[in-house]
């Protein structure tokens, strides 16, 4: 088999970039996934995340090495393994960043990634379907939607944070970030609206591109350092695919640097050390990892919850007959309903922790809700100075590589964290929230609001990855840089990165829409290079 290009991930850059490519109509297109079709029903009902999280038919399943940051846990990483990935397991939540965080892109040398830059490719993703203006989109593949689903705690709790003195926010995604409000989501008519519906959906008929499913790539093929094409196992056999002018490598933030090492691309020492052939020293290959870490105070209330209202039959039947025949209610709600991009210190510029504020609490996502009525303030810091790194354990690409996100290393983020949860303790105490809570459940009353040590500890116990990792194959023009700023994998001719791994530096915020701007505008630098 023979393509012009072969795209290497049906994630959420990959779907973008085979729909720009094939629409082009002068290209063929082999766009490989790892794991099956997005027919699974829940990946399509917005709160299914619950069933498609921890799920091998749609989680790749990945887990952490033990973390000396969070007191030697390890703890799951969920990726998505379907047609859309992690866009078709995810909580549906919808944030581009702070312009800032793309100025520093440009700073770092990636002329082409600042704010101005990257700005008409997030339009170009969106159907937004708030009001018009020159910052949001309208047309795009991608529908982003407001929040449809009120609940009484969550929004007690942003009048706390406004009566606190934190500002409202409308849209977050406008020029400014800061304030509090509601979550805008990738939903269209009740249902997920994932990279594989906006953008592979479309392309029914199109005979430029043929999907593989259920195809895992094994090594790209790379001859006198020129990417030729790649291997594959499909139907159970070794086969080869060939590309005639370029692979593209879209497997995400872990699959990415895991198949370029596979491939001779990586730290000579690492590589050789299990057998195989380095090709070219790329050392950053696996490197810069960044992921944000959520805490999750949680306290118990007084006000009707998804915990409760999951536990009487009546409300449950209420909820599917709702959403059967309106696509409306709680099983249309994204994973948060409530958010915030507050800053720590206001002597800052910009918002340095974000909340996601959710109308019910669970130990763990896969569990399923609390047995009492309850709500999440869960808080992340949004530009983590720790890094991580993953290593291949061996030349067997079904060993999943070990991932040390190395959380909480640095003493400013340990700060900021810390800061966070104080901040969220005191937003609880202020109406009209603070009537309605009925006990602090987590860190609880062990934990006082000043005691720096203990609040730090229960934070190394029991916070969590909120979905967003990024960084091991960095843009950039340092030595530790994968990719230049056109994408281009360094030392290799015809071979590009297109996803989360590329991120130089983590945004401020949810990944998913960066992302998706990332597939836009590298399928732009492939087009006209083409021509």
């Amino acid at each position: 088999m023979e393509f012009d290009y072969v795209v290497i991930g049906a994630g959420s850059a990959g779907c973008v970039v085979a729909n720009r490519l094939a629409s082009s109509e002068r290209f063929s297109i082999g766009l490989i996934e790892a794991g099956g079709k997005d027919n699974h029903p829940w990946i399509h009902i917005p709160v299914g995340y619950f069933k498609t999280m921890g799920n091998p038919r749609t989680d790749w399943c990945y887990k952490t090495q033990p973390d000396t940051g969070l007191n030697g846990r390890s703890i799951n990483w969920p990726r998505g393994k379907t047609l859309g990935g992690s866009s078709s397991i995810n909580g549906l939540l919808y944030v581009r960043g702070q312009p800032e965080d793309f100025e520093h892109w440009r700073q770092l040398g990636n002329e082409g990634w600042a704010w101005n830059d990257v700005l008409p490719y997030f339009k170009k993703t969106e159907n937004w379907e708030g009001a018009s203006d020159e910052t949001r989109g309208k047309g795009g593949p991608i529908q982003v939607s407001k929040n449809r689903v009120e609940k009484d705690i969550v929004k007690a709790w942003l009048e706390a944070a406004v009566n606190k003195g934190y500002k409202w926010t409308d849209d977050y995604n406008q020029e400014s970030q800061e304030g509090v409000g509601y979550f805008q989501m990738t939903m269209a008519n009740g249902l997920r609206c994932s990279a594989a519906k906006a953008y592979l959906s479309t392309l029914k008929g199109n005979k430029n591109i043929e999907i593989f499913t259920n195809v895992q790539t094994t090594k790209i093929l790379i001859k006198k350092k020129i990417a030729i094409g790649v291997e594959v196992i499909m139907g159970g056999e070794r086969k080869k695919i060939r590309a005639r002018k370029e692979v593209i490598l879209c497997a995400g933030a872990i699959g990415s640097p895991q198949l370029l090492m596979l491939s001779g691309l990586g730290d000579q020492k690492e590589l050789s050390k299990h057998g195989i052939e380095p090709l070219v020293h790329l050392p950053g290959v696996g490197k810069n990892l960044q992921d944000h870490l959520q805490a999750r105070p949680v306290y118990k209330c007084n006000a009707s919850t998804i915990n409760v209202e999951t536990q009487s039959l009546y409300k449950t039947i209420s909820m599917g007959v709702e959403y059967l025949f309106k696509r409306s209610g709680p099983m249309a709600m994204a994973a948060s309903l409530g958010t915030g991009f507050l800053r720590t210190d206001n002597a800052l510029d910009t918002p340095d922790i974000q909340y996601h504020i959710q109308p019910f609490s669970a130990d763990r996502v896969e569990d399923g809700p609390h047995k009492f009525s309850a709500f999440t303030a869960s808080v992340c810091q949004l530009r983590p100075e720790s890094r991580g790194h993953l290593e291949i354990v061996s030349s067997n690409p079904e060993d999943y590589p070990k991932i040390y996100p190395n959380y909480l290393s640095t003493k400013k983020d340990c700060d900021i964290m810390v800061k966070a949860i104080q901040i969220t303790r005191e937003i609880c105490q202020v109406e009209p929230v603070a009537s309605l809570i009925t006990e602090e459940f987590a860190p609880g009353t062990s934990v006082d609001l000043n005691d720096y040590d203990k609040t730090l500890n229960w934070i190394r116990d029991t916070a969590t990855t909120i979905y967003h990792p990024v960084g091991t194959c960095k843009m950039g023009k340092d030595k530790s840089s994968v990719v230049d700023e056109k994408l281009k994998v360094r030392g290799v001719d015809r071979l590009r990165v297109v996803d989360a791994s590329i991120m130089p530096t983590i945004t401020s915020g949810n990944t998913n829409a960066p992302t998706l701007m990332i597939g836009e505008k590298a399928s732009d630098l492939i087009i006209k290079e083409s021509y």
